[in-house]
């Protein structure tokens, strides 16, 4: 019987993490008690995701979701964390006994962002989830011979489409402008010097932040705005995310038939882009079928926790995308 049981999920992004507390059903269904938002930069150290950062803020979000609920211990924690396919080490190592010792967890289960998102959107069906905010990544399953995942690849390296790569295309513009250089917006200039102050103190500002990513992509709203007042500089660069975007989702879709498609994430808040995407998606991958999503990567997480409940993953399991560790000791054992 898991009727009642209790499940936390925990979705850690580029700029902060959101926390769920669930209680299962006669079904082993999760209904979601209570949820709870912390900006919390994610710090990273030489085996990536630092752990005791985490932590020292995880822990106390916790503490208050419990009390609230009248309860001191949770059966089974998920955590769907952005960088854990090729950052999360710390996190596998250092997470564990912690979580057993503070709230009773005698199961922990580490996915990567990219698969509570999927969850979330598609439940336990095959199909492809774009997941995009600070970062973008497409992740693909037919739910028996694994992931399929494309870009993801951290906003130096890849995260094509993405609120920092927008940002930084944006960045990109206004300093042409300021330098008098082709291709250049004066509208987005002005959009960076009013959040950002003088451009000769953005180098300092931006290189050695650790939020540097969270930092780029707070000026995709500010894109889409000027995009939205008619700017062609700003209107291009959302048109070459939406490209990149589409892609990205192509090649994740590659081997699936008439693939199941959903679109999740905040960037697809901004005006137009989720319609853009979906008209360049049609236009490629064959029988494409657009899914909305049912819910985003914290409800995705959760339900990663009650699956563990009930003893099956179904999806597919195995270091780094998604990892089960199960028998943590309880607390006072």
């Amino acid at each position: 019987m898991t009727e009642g049981i209790r499940v936390a999920g925990v979705d850690i992004g580029g700029t902060g993490l959101r926390l769920a507390l669930a209680r299962l059903d006669e079904h082993g269904h999760p209904r979601i008690e209570a949820t709870a938002e912390m900006a919390a930069p994610t710090g990273t150290g030489p085996r990536g995701i630092d752990a005791e950062a985490l932590l020292r803020t995880l822990l106390p979000a916790l503490d208050g979701l419990l009390a609230g609920a009248g309860t001191a211990t949770v059966d089974t924690l998920a955590v769907g964390a952005t960088g854990m396919a090729l950052l999360g080490q710390d996190l596998a190592a250092r997470l564990p006994a912690p979580l057993a010792q503070h709230c009773g967890s005698h199961r922990l289960v580490l996915a990567a962002d990219a698969v509570a998102a999927y969850a979330g959107a598609l439940g336990a069906r095959p199909g492809v989830v774009v997941a995009a905010g600070t970062g973008m990544i497409a992740l693909a399953t037919d739910l028996a011979t694994g992931w399929r995942r494309a870009d993801g690849w951290g906003h130096l390296l890849g995260d094509c489409g993405g609120g920092a790569w927008i940002g930084r295309a944006a960045l990109d513009a206004a300093l042409r402008a300021h330098d008098g250089r082709a291709g250049g917006s004066p509208a987005l200039l002005v959009r960076v010097l009013d959040r950002f102050g003088p451009v000769t103190g953005l180098p300092a500002l931006l290189q050695l932040r650790p939020d540097r990513a969270g930092l780029l992509a707070s000026l995709a709203p500010d894109v889409a705005e000027t995009s939205a007042a008619g700017d062609p500089v700003a209107a291009g660069i959302l048109a070459r995310a939406a490209e990149e975007i589409a892609d990205t989702a192509a090649a994740a879709a590659a081997g699936l038939d008439a693939p199941r498609v959903a679109l999740t994430g905040r960037l697809f808040h901004l005006d137009g882009l989720r319609d853009a995407v979906s008209d360049r998606l049609s236009s490629r991958v064959p029988g494409v079928r657009l899914h909305t999503p049912e819910g985003e990567p914290l409800l995705g997480a959760v339900r990663l926790a009650a699956a563990a409940v009930q003893g099956e993953l179904p999806w597919p399991a195995g270091p780094p995308l998604l990892h089960l560790i199960d028998g943590m000791p309880r607390a006072g054992q």
